[in-house]
């Protein structure tokens, strides 16, 4: 079945959405993007994606030519138009064609195209069971050389740490700043139980700071768990009670063993099973 896409002013089918060869998010990985999730009819937390974008955009000087009101609108219509209730969204702004050479100035058309499609990230089993991950040797790109809060196209960095945990038998990696100190994985944040404490690295840790991170943060405060930024390690993490990673294709899905190492007793924790719970409940409700 031929997906409807958006494309710039106008949804078309699926054959018909190109984009040109000398546009820059293609030749240059030039571009930012977000990935939004819609839970019975409603995008979850649109708004928030919305302005992370914006802001993504603003740190590359990008200006994108729709206003957030028309782009909100075609997020919801493509959905609509797919026929999808409960799906996910890749929204895509491209720096737009230009000349051969990195100089943007040179660039003109920036393409603002919104794919909509369902996902499924991780097996059922992964989710009930637990996830085993490993420790990259990829280092995620120093703050001072990209910062990781520009959700950019270019993200090989990731998928050269998402490789390594393909290669070790993982669907995911772990991934440490130039410090030693625990970021993120390829594609979600984590998070580890300590003592009844959820504790998450801290942005200036180097991490993309994630909307279902930031929601299930508030619903464990909101649960009563006390929940902080914190400075980890992967002692830390190989000593924890319970380990989880939180991404709007993820959602909230818990990890059993690390490097080789049980987490605690090698079986989601209670933790991680009530704010999974409540996660559910959030984006239902």
């Amino acid at each position: 079945m031929s997906r409807l896409i958006f494309m710039n002013d106008r949804i078309v089918p699926e054959h018909e959405a190109r984009v040109s060869v000398f546009d820059h998010g293609l030749l240059y990985g030039d571009g930012v993007f977000e990935g939004l999730r819609s839970y019975s009819g409603r995008v979850f937390r649109l708004d928030a994606h919305l302005d992370r974008l914006w802001a993504s955009a603003k740190a590359i000087c990008l200006t994108i030519p729709l206003s957030k009101e028309v782009v909100a609108q075609a997020v919801n219509d493509t959905l609509a138009a797919n026929n999808l209730v409960d799906g996910y969204v890749r929204l895509i702004v491209t720096r737009g064609v230009g000349s051969l050479g990195l100089d943007p100035n040179r660039t003109r058309d920036p393409q603002v195209i919104v794919i909509a499609d369902t996902i499924a990230l991780y097996p059922k089993e992964h989710y009930e069971k637990g996830l085993r991950i490993v420790t990259a040797a990829t280092q995620r790109v120093q703050s001072a050389a990209l910062s990781p809060r520009i959700k950019s196209l270019n993200y090989l960095n990731n998928i050269m740490a998402k490789l390594e945990g393909l290669q070790a038998g993982c669907v995911e990696a772990l991934m440490l700043n130039h410090k030693g100190e625990v970021a993120e994985c390829t594609g979600d944040n984590i998070f580890v139980v300590r003592g009844g404490r959820l504790l998450t690295p801290p942005p200036d840790a180097g991490i993309l700071e994630g909307i279902t991170r930031n929601a299930v943060m508030e619903l464990a405060h909101a649960a009563g768990i006390d929940c902080r930024e914190a400075t980890l390690t992967r002692h830390d993490l190989y000593t924890a009670d319970e380990c989880f990673l939180t991404g709007t294709a993820a959602e909230v899905i818990p990890v059993v063993d690390i490097d080789g190492r049980l987490i605690g007793s090698g079986v989601p924790g209670p933790i991680t099973a009530r704010l999974t719970r409540d996660f559910h409940a959030l984006v239902r409700g």
